[in-house]
């Protein structure tokens, strides 16, 4: 049995969707980050934290990858080009999309008032913009970023293009905006959003 932690407005939904999309029960505890019963299982207050196996593993893409791995499914086989290929569009997504949003979102409301820059909003959100568009060009092969079958790499682009869409970050892509319907279309994701 799985537990996952932390609130499901969070990078911890990535790990519920997953979840639901392997079919495996678990047990979902909605602590906030920073809160008591999180650091209990992760010093540094972070969410989501996976306790599996009397042994916990934070960071939501670790917790996607021993997910996929673990259960054979939502990945290409360990060791594969094709695998290296999935992770590095991963790393992208990551790299030009994640922290695009988690920059604003720290000079929106994580960093204390007095180091906020509100300005770099405008900044991060032309990086995003053409951050997409370059991700986008990848669904001309298939519904999904990999091709025919939804991988861990969709699962984090369909919740940052979540994420974005809640904080003012353009998503006119009308190729993206396609893609997005699909992944909220699924039903292992409206299950997850349930909770």
């Amino acid at each position: 049995m799985y537990t996952v932690i932390g609130t499901a407005r969070s990078r911890a939904f990535r790990v519920l969707w997953m979840l639901e999309e392997l079919g495996q029960p678990y047990e979902h505890d909605p602590a906030p980050p920073r809160s008591d019963a999180v650091r209990a299982v992760n010093p540094a207050g972070k969410i989501p934290v996976l306790r599996v196996d009397g042994g916990t593993i934070t960071d939501s893409t670790a917790i996607l990858t021993y997910l996929a791995d673990r259960h054979g499914a939502l990945t290409a086989p360990p060791g594969t080009v094709a695998r290296a290929q999935q992770d590095g569009v991963l790393h992208m997504v990551l790299d030009e999309l994640d922290a695009c949003l988690w920059m604003a979102a720290r000079h929106s409301f994580v960093l204390p008032e007095d180091q906020r820059v509100p300005a770099v909003k405008d900044s991060l959100k032309r990086e995003f913009a053409a951050s997409l568009a370059r991700l986008s060009a990848r669904l001309e092969d298939g519904p999904y970023l990999m091709g025919a079958e939804l991988t861990v790499p969709d699962i984090v682009a369909v919740h940052c293009g979540g994420w974005a869409q809640r904080a003012g970050f353009p998503v006119e892509d009308a190729r993206f905006a396609a893609y997005l319907d699909r992944g909220h279309a699924r039903p292992a994701h409206a299950r997850a959003a349930e909770r």
